[in-house]
């Protein structure tokens, strides 16, 4: 390994803090899952109005930002072109972003607000809670999520292809921080640290979904020790992977993905209720924008129930948690695209594909409920991570193919993102570097295998929120942050020249040159 990695306190103190966590976890399981919950009572008491509130004043400022004259800013040289070509560039998206917790919640979540609406009001099982739903979890999966990843994006790639420095958090933080060392130092640790446990809840519920469909399929049993197994297996495949670098392994597995997706989801699209499935998205979406500043704000304080918090606000900290991750990866493949078309690409695309994704599966698993009187929702409530494959079985004809089909799919989504976020540790440890050292790599990969391990462990899925929660705390003040050091640095850059003024400004040149040469005549 480079020698400069063991001088590296962000390495260093980072890795220690999560090879300490997986130690104690491993040898005091009881005495960890007892802090963990301890953690989680209080972040998610005390600090839901903040991952509210800050997410929503993102999303204004980004759009700002895309409608303003600095969108036409290009993160990269001038003249420079775009790196990968668009399907790649909306493949590798998608596939780092979230495509195993979208396989995983694609039925679960419409399902579970189905059995346990989200309001007091409404009753369990009926249409109108079915469309309140679909409308929620598409909410959940739309703008908010990506709004994290384009804003930690956006600042590392202007940083990063425009001003020619470091894809480093800290280094995005200067304009706000200064340059002092152990400031940046901390910054960097916070960032990995965030990333790591995000990816590891990621991994987490990715393995719980395996778990259920090998169970469905195969008869395999459900438990930590097959989790554990499955996890060893994916940190091998991810790890070789890692090996081939980004224009290889990354870019096939994400094709690959995208592919599979797909074939999925068109498949479930025209044999399932196609028309209802229509109608639902075209629906959902109306209650989308209908709803959005209302569910973006919306809290209980005048009641005792957390179902906002156990969804919305676990939500947002989960995506929080990781955007370090994913907002260095977008940035990493975005090089010689303007911000504008970062913005709207990143803000606009995943999550329609996203929501489309909610309504094909969640609505077939809910006409089914509502008309055939299946009892997918009530399964559900009882194992989540049995949703799809329910659904599958109950619905659709092939259910065993189209089951080995999602596990194969759920299985490279998570290699996928394991092996981005093995690249951009190593990256984040290695003062930014863009091609990082190989044993970098693999001491990150192992040690986000072992924490996902000793976290589904130790609370199982509560396990991987906490995780979560906890850490998305400290960078959600980074966030803050970064949006005043990307206005600080929009402020001091020039403007590209606009095209029409440039063609404006030759005509008059052309002019004056044709006027001087009439008079030289006369």
């Amino acid at each position: 390994m480079d020698r400069s990695n063991w001088k590296n306190p962000v390495f260093i103190v980072s890795a220690l803090f999560i090879l300490a966590l997986v130690v104690i976890g491993a040898v005091v399981p009881d005495a960890f899952a007892s802090v963990a919950s301890s953690v989680y009572d209080f972040t998610i008491d005390t600090f839901s109005w903040f991952y509210l509130l800050a997410v929503f004043i993102f999303i204004v400022f980004l759009l700002g930002i895309a409608i303003s004259k600095y969108g036409r800013i290009r993160l990269g040289a001038e003249d420079e072109k775009p790196e990968f070509s668009f399907f790649t560039w909306t493949a590798m998206l998608f596939s780092a972003g979230f495509g195993a917790g979208l396989v995983f919640w694609g039925v679960a979540e419409p399902m579970s607000h189905m059995f346990n609406p989200a309001f007091e009001e409404l009753e369990p099982m009926t249409e109108e809670t079915a469309r309140n739903a679909m409308g929620y979890s598409m909410f959940h999966w739309g703008m908010h999520q990506w709004v994290m990843f384009t804003l930690t994006g956006l600042v590392i790639a202007f940083l990063q292809f425009r001003k020619k420095k470091t894809g480093l958090i800290s280094t995005a933080l200067e304009p706000i921080v200064g340059s002092s060392k152990p400031v940046k130092n901390t910054i960097d640790i916070l960032a990995v640290i965030a990333t790591i446990m995000g990816m590891a809840t990621s991994i987490g519920l990715g393995v719980l979904q395996m778990n259920g469909g090998l169970n469905a399929v195969a008869g395999i049993e459900i438990s930590p020790y097959v989790q554990l197994g499955i996890i060893a297996v994916m940190m091998v495949a991810y790890l070789l992977s890692s090996t081939t670098g980004l224009h290889r392994g990354i870019r096939y597995l994400s094709n690959l993905n995208l592919g599979l997706a797909l074939g999925l989801l068109l498949f479930t699209f025209f044999a399932g209720p196609t028309v209802f499935i229509l109608e639902t998205f075209v629906v959902g979406l109306g209650d989308y924008i209908a709803n959005f500043v209302q569910y973006s704000l919306r809290l209980e304080p005048y009641k005792d129930r957390l179902w906002v918090q156990d969804w919305t606000v676990f939500y947002w900290a989960w995506v929080m948690a990781w955007s370090p991750f994913i907002g260095a990866f977008v940035a990493r493949v975005s090089r010689g695209r303007t911000i504008r078309e970062f913005i709207v690409g990143t803000l606009i695309i995943p999550p329609a594909i996203a929501m489309f994704w909610m309504a094909v599966f969640g609505g077939t698993a809910i006409y089914s409920d509502l008309n055939n009187g299946t009892n997918i929702a009530e399964m559900v409530n009882q194992d989540v991570t049995s949703a799809l494959f329910t659904t599958f079985e109950q619905t659709l004809p092939l259910p065993g193919l189209l089951s080995v089909l999602a596990i194969l799919l759920i299985f490279t989504f998570i290699v996928t993102s394991a092996d981005s976020a093995t690249y951009i540790l190593a990256s984040m440890t290695s003062g930014g570097s863009l091609n990082p050292k190989m044993p970098a790599k693999l001491i990150w990969g192992i040690l986000m295998g072992s924490i996902a391990g000793v976290l589904l462990f130790t609370g199982g899925i509560n396990g991987l929120e906490t995780a979560s929660l906890a850490s998305a705390l400290p960078f959600g003040i980074i966030l803050i942050m970064l949006m005043f050091s990307m206005i600080i640095l929009l402020k001091r850059e020039p403007l590209p020249v606009n095209k029409r003024e440039l063609r404006r400004f030759q005509r008059l040149e052309n002019l004056s040159k044709k006027e001087k040469v009439e008079r030289s005549k006369e």
